[in-house]
């Protein structure tokens, strides 16, 4: 198979996938609200956490975690068969997905913030980064109950964490690296609030 054409088909139906957003469709179905128009205004889990509780949140995370899953596993088989190269077929996929969910064409490109996404993607790469990323994100949130510093401190131990556990080659370290950056970016504005206090705190709630 052309390498172009492996990398569209990985791609292209990897990012539609990640336009597909959980909060939005759940709020939608079942609360008859939109949740863009609600709390933070942001389509993510922690938001609709905060405005619906607990209910409809495990069919957020269903529908993100299985929009995840899916086109990592089927890239991945693709770039196993034809070029050896499985776990960068399946980070391709993924990181697509993320993308997909940060900058949905279904929705105006605007989209949630790919925690979700990526720790599902981290799953599917490596358990083991997966539980350096997601280990860190519950002990921040724990002591700080900042979700957004959680957020951002796990997604920056994606690149170290890969390297200490040797796990993947070069290129599937840039594209891990480039999933924790754009993580990171999509966080600029609660970094900011952070920085001058005025972040909310997250509380866990019915």
């Amino acid at each position: 198979m052309n390498p172009v054409i492996a990398a569209l088909i990985s791609i292209l139906p990897a990012y539609f996938l990640g336009s597909v957003n959980g909060a939005i469709i759940t709020s939608k179905i079942f609360f008859r609200k939109d949740i863009r128009e609600y709390g933070s205004g942001n389509p993510g889990l922690t938001n609709f956490y905060r405005v619906f509780g607990k209910s409809g949140a495990l069919l957020v995370i269903a529908i993100d975690v299985i929009k995840t899953i899916a086109p990592m596993l089927i890239a991945g088989r693709i770039y196993r068969d034809h070029f050896d190269m499985l776990l960068f077929g399946k980070a391709l996929a993924g990181v697509s997905v993320v993308f997909g969910h940060c900058f949905p064409i279904l929705y105006k490109f605007k989209g949630g913030k790919g925690i979700m996404a990526a720790g599902t993607v981290l799953f599917v790469l490596d358990w083991r980064i997966a539980a350096f990323s997601w280990g860190t994100f519950i002990i921040v949130l724990l002591i700080t109950r900042y979700v957004s510093l959680a957020s951002v401190l796990g997604a920056a131990i994606f690149p170290p964490a890969m390297v200490l556990l040797k796990s993947g080659g070069i290129n599937e370290f840039i594209v891990m690296t480039l999933c924790s950056a754009l993580l990171i970016i999509r966080h600029k504005e609660n970094i900011q609030r952070l920085l001058r206090g005025q972040e909310s705190k997250f509380k866990f709630s019915g």
